[in-house]
């Protein structure tokens, strides 16, 4: 029971992660959030974070598993923590973190209060120009939770016209039911275990997020009849974000994040964190491209 207890407190967050993702092809974590173009002048470069010692890096400490506090120490840690505080390490750096809402992440970034930011850009994106991103430590892509008993009725995306989505407004798995015409059904800092009671019970229909996000909620929460369906959409990617210009740093994360991959670390962190589940590979299936661009 006190480990069950431990996943239901640390899982709180999981169907709110993504409240700036992005969408079509997009970056996990994304950056829907519109930001003032930065000045590409770098004075944090590498050599003055090598003279620093220190890496300043934004985290939002309320993501699990990528960035939370533990339930009984209360420190913080996670997939991406742990990633860069291995990266920190390789490059004979400390850490600096700072606990940050997505929206000033990019923009602590231009200020160069922080070196690296833990919210992604999307490569293909409006943001592409104008921040440098490291290579790619996590692939994942679109999923839905739907009743175990029915699907819910779905059995294409086509099927969500009329279905009761839940989520967060901004998301761009949100974005992906309002563009097969779904009535949105908007939470604000909901439990995993509202939002799949909910689908259980009829309130809602279907909860779209993050498919490793919610094989853990729902495996977790067994009791709760629900399931994750097999109908995938829009891959994306993980990176961290770093300021235009500072490309001597993004070389140097890049190179210890290809180490990390040459010697495991990243899939034992991914194992770690993921409940067993390699994020760091890409899953050899079919995705639907939902094109959620087109409906701006």
């Amino acid at each position: 029971m006190k480990d069950k207890m431990k996943w239901l407190i640390m899982l709180i967050a999981v169907f709110t992660l993504a409240l700036v993702a992005c969408g079509n092809g997009g970056q996990e974590g994304g950056e829907d959030t519109d930001t003032a173009s930065n000045d590409s002048n770098v004075t944090r470069d590498w050599d003055a974070i090598q003279e620093s010692g220190v890496l300043k890096v934004a985290t939002d400490g309320t993501y699990f598993p990528n960035s939370y506090h533990d339930s009984e120490s209360n420190e913080l840690t996670g997939f991406e923590v742990e990633i860069i505080r291995e990266i920190a390490d390789r490059l004979d750096l400390e850490v600096d973190f700072t606990e940050m809402g997505v929206d000033g992440m990019l923009t602590s970034l231009n200020s160069e209060e922080i070196d690296i930011s833990s919210l992604g850009v999307d490569q293909d994106g409006e943001n592409a120009d104008k921040y440098n991103f490291t290579d790619p430590f996590k692939y994942s892509f679109g999923s839905m939770v739907v009743r175990e008993s029915d699907n819910s009725g779905i059995e294409s995306l086509e099927d969500l016209e009329g279905k009761k989505a839940a989520g967060a407004a901004t998301t761009s798995y949100m974005k992906v039911a309002r563009h097969f015409g779904a009535e949105e059904v908007i939470y604000d800092n909901s439990t995993n275990d509202q939002f799949l009671w909910d689908v259980a019970n009829g309130r809602t229909d279907v909860v779209l997020n993050d498919y490793y996000g919610q094989v853990m909620a729902t495996k977790n929460l067994p009791e709760i009849p629900v399931k994750v369906h097999d109908i995938f959409y829009n891959p994306s990617e993980g990176n961290f974000a770093i300021k235009k210009g500072n490309d001597e740093l993004t070389n140097q994360v890049n190179q210890a994040l290809a180490d990390m991959r040459e010697d495991g670390t990243l899939k034992d962190l991914s194992l770690e964190f993921y409940d067993g589940e390699d994020v760091t590979v890409k899953k050899d299936i079919d995705f639907e491209i939902v094109d959620i661009d087109e409906d701006e």
